[in-house]
């Protein structure tokens, strides 16, 4: 009988992460079970728990729920996710459940392997203050840029999140008039209201990289990137790696992503 995994989110019916773990077990030779379940607003942990009864083996967490699942796990939690204090994969072991977090080493992979971006020395802006952003903002640190500026709409947010994760400075997008930067990461959600942060041509440094973490989509901001000479990426390839290493906790096995990036820009 094969192992059974799933992604849990509201909503949920969107997601690629099914198709994803399957390529993955396809190309590793594995047997698993990989669905999606949409958990209620108010009942996340009773759905984790109905899942693992039902002799789930692990599970990724989605939006809204990664603070949650922080929770959930309590102590039981990885030093990556405890950096971070959000959790994007549960594996089930021995009655208890355990948290990790594989969303700041697929975003640095992505960033750093296949796209040959180098972060250390450079200038780095991170956009949004939610739970994306957070959970990449500690790996981005440590991977030694120059200058790692966190802006955010609500400028207060900004300034406490770098301020916990030791970021260069924090603040409102008005903050940023003269400065450039090397490496533009969009972690909010305005592409998908097809919006884009209020950022100035001049702030795209010479041959800046632009990145979206949305994916799927010519976003606002892609498009503002692009007009402003910058190269520009979404974030299908940062959705693959996180997922190939959460495939490596739960199997031991770490898939080859190249192809299944290429699958999905394809598709």
């Amino acid at each position: 009988m094969a192992d059974r995994y799933a992604v849990i989110g509201h909503p949920v019916a969107h997601s690629k992460s099914p198709w994803i773990h399957a390529e993955f077990a396809r190309q590793t030779h594995q047997g698993l079970d990989y669905a999606r379940i949409e958990a209620p607003l108010d009942g996340f942990e009773r759905t984790v728990e109905e899942f693992r009864a039902a002799g789930g083996s692990g599970a990724n967490v989605t939006l809204p729920f990664k603070a949650q699942a922080f929770l959930y796990c309590k102590d039981a939690v990885t030093d990556r996710a405890r950096a971070v204090g959000v959790v994007n994969t549960l594996i089930f072991e021995k009655g208890a459940a355990r948290g990790d977090n594989t969303d700041g080493v697929g975003l640095l992979r992505d960033l750093t392997v296949n796209l040959g971006c180098k972060l250390a020395g450079a200038r780095v802006l991170l956009m949004g203050a939610g739970g994306a952003a957070q959970g990449v903002l500690a790996p981005l640190v440590a991977a030694g840029p120059r200058r790692l500026v966190v802006a955010n709409r609500t400028a207060d947010k900004a300034r406490a999140l770098a301020r916990r994760y030791g970021a260069s400075a924090g603040g409102g997008y008005e903050d940023l008039r003269g400065e450039q930067f090397d490496v533009l990461l969009n972690a909010t959600s305005a592409g998908l209201a097809d919006e884009a942060p209020p950022l100035a041509a001049g702030q795209f440094a010479s041959g800046a990289l632009a990145y979206d973490m949305v994916y799927g989509r010519d976003t606002p901001f892609l498009v503002l990137a692009r007009a402003a000479g910058a190269a520009t990426h979404d974030g299908i390839g940062m959705l693959v790696e996180q997922a190939a290493e959460s495939f490596f906790v739960w199997r031991g096995v770490r898939p080859d992503t190249a192809p299944v990036v290429a699958a999905l820009r394809g598709r």
